[in-house]
């Protein structure tokens, strides 16, 4: 009974120790700079973030950082796209300098980046989820990501030994594996910076098993241009494919077996897609899956929905996936919170939550991004670093994701190199303005492509928007954003806006040099991707 009891103790104590370890392990560093988890989502666009706005969704772990922290309401993307996104995350410049204009360029490994910076100055760095540069990640101690655009069920990921395969849903698993990089790999003697990037809510828009139906019945509402006529408007946004009705695929998009489509898909790969997703589920996935989408088939079979009703059809069965996804998403984030407060590093870490760039839900009848309009060039943005940010913050600067780099790096005290463009948002944490730009600069280039958005370049401030489509046009777009809200209507050439469009075709010219983008450039630019297209 004595030896009993001692081995009771024993266990007791060991239990207690090692939890007090878990939860002080971040004082036994003789560092104070913070620690840094980064996470990133794919096409999140802010509409479907109830810090922002619940009418879709409700987000409660998300909400959290934002409660806990700063929320950025005019926060925006240079280029937006994946790739050259991440590429401006990474070094803070643009496009145009960085090596990534488009999907297709290979990003630049020589490049000077902020995590590369970080570890030179004794962080520990690590990045789990989507890359999407096509090079090999450099500057991190741990890497583990996903080729290409990756899988949402049972996915592939890129490891320095090679490519090794994940049972499960990718949400879950890239946020596994950042918990395990806390548990058991980092170095508690350095600060760390850990990125966290989601694959979700990426197309084709796959939830996890138990959020199949999660918003299947909701009333789920449609924005007010969801059947918008592009009247007043120029050649982009006329010609661009992207439109819900005519270029979503029933198949791999709206989970429609091609077996039920009565009408050819208008591309067969997209059939190719959906069967591929479909077959990477075991056999009771598969009727899970069947047992979901089975009725969602039946119900499109009875109906056959034509014109308005394809479209509000197709719309809603987009949002019931997208928003799947999400809720998958904030899950996590819930997790990833909570094991930050269980291993007492939440106090000095700061962690940010954005999306590579917004993203459309339905407004003006499209999906996808691209285009410098409101829903894809804004992003989310929510900042929580508790020992230096008050709770409930909100932003109303215009920041931009070249900003980022040279804010992590202010953050750990360290100058930004002179060849980053943005600028730290410190001052802003705190409620700073001095100073502070007044007018954003974006540039698209990936046309003609999918989606065949065409390229253009334009400057944002407070209350207007300047657009220059090129190429194989030559239009100019202007609007209002405090009358016109929704971008409905071009002001271009208009008398009201004479002084208004001199003013901003000064400023836009400003910028360019600022940022040393030009005309010759984009000479340059478009020879090159002749020859290669």
């Amino acid at each position: 009974m004595q030896y009993l009891y001692i081995f009771a103790i024993s266990v007791l104590c060991l239990l207690s120790c090692n939890r007090a370890d878990r939860k002080e392990d971040h004082f036994r560093r003789n560092d104070d700079r913070p620690n840094i988890v980064f996470i990133m989502t794919d096409d999140h666009g802010f509409q479907a973030l109830s810090a922002y706005d619940s009418t879709l969704i409700r987000t409660p772990n998300l909400d959290r950082v934002a409660r806990e922290g700063i929320r950025f309401d005019r926060a925006f993307v240079s280029n937006s796209i994946c790739a050259p996104s991440r590429a401006v995350l990474l070094t803070g410049k643009f496009s145009h300098l960085n090596s990534v204009r488009d999907n297709v360029d290979i990003f630049d490994t020589a490049q000077v980046t902020f995590p590369g910076i970080l570890h030179e100055h004794g962080y520990e760095t690590a990045i789990f989820g989507k890359w999407h540069l096509k090079s090999q990640p450099t500057g991190f101690d741990y890497w583990k990501v996903l080729p290409d655009q990756g899988q949402y069920y049972h996915p592939e990921f890129l490891t320095p030994g090679g490519i090794v395969k994940e049972e499960g849903y990718a949400t879950d698993i890239i946020t596994d594996l950042a918990i395990h990089y806390l548990d058991s790999l980092r170095d508690k003697s350095k600060p760390f910076l850990l990125m966290v990037h989601h694959k979700a809510p990426h197309r084709e828009w796959l939830p996890p098993l138990e959020y199949l139906d999660a918003f299947h019945n909701r009333n789920i509402p449609e924005p007010p241009t969801l059947f918008d006529d592009y009247r007043n408007r120029g050649t982009a946004a006329r010609s661009a494919e992207m439109r819900i009705a005519d270029h979503m695929a029933l198949s791999s998009d709206n989970k429609i077996d091609p077996e039920n489509i009565a009408r050819k898909e208008f591309l067969d790969w997209y059939q190719t897609v959906y069967y591929s997703q479909y077959n990477r589920l075991s056999d009771y996935e598969k009727k899970r899956w069947d047992a979901v989408y089975g009725p969602v088939n039946e119900e499109y079979v009875k109906m056959s929905p034509e014109g308005d009703d394809l479209m509000r059809w197709k719309y809603r069965r987009y949002m019931e996936d997208y928003l799947g996804t999400i809720r998958s998403v904030d899950d996590n984030v819930g997790r990833l919170l909570a094991h930050l407060d269980e291993l007492g590093l939440a106090g000095n870490t700061l962690v940010v939550y954005t999306s590579d760039q917004g993203f459309y839900l339905g407004e003006h009848g499209w999906f996808d991004k691209r285009f410098m309009y409101e829903p894809s060039f804004r992003t989310p943005l929510l900042i929580r670093w508790p020992e230096k940010i008050e709770g409930s913050r909100v932003s109303r600067d215009l920041v931009q994701n070249i900003d980022f780099a040279p804010t992590l790096l202010a953050a750990a005290g360290i100058d930004a190199p002179d060849e980053m463009q943005g600028k730290s948002m410190l001052p802003l944490f705190e409620g700073g303005h001095e100073n502070w730009r007044d007018a954003l600069y974006y540039h698209y280039y990936e046309y003609p492509s999918i989606h065949m958005v065409k390229r253009h370049y334009g400057i944002r401030t407070e209350r207007y928007k300047l657009i220059h489509f090129y190429y194989d046009i030559d239009e100019w777009e202007l609007y209002d954003l405090e009358t016109d809200p929704n971008e409905m209507n071009n002001g271009y050439n208009l008398p009201e806006y004479a002084d208004i469009q001199q003013q901003l075709h000064f400023k836009l010219d400003s910028l360019r040099k600022l940022y040393r983008d030009s005309e010759e450039l984009d000479r340059i630019f478009i020879e090159k991707d002749m020859r290669t297209f």
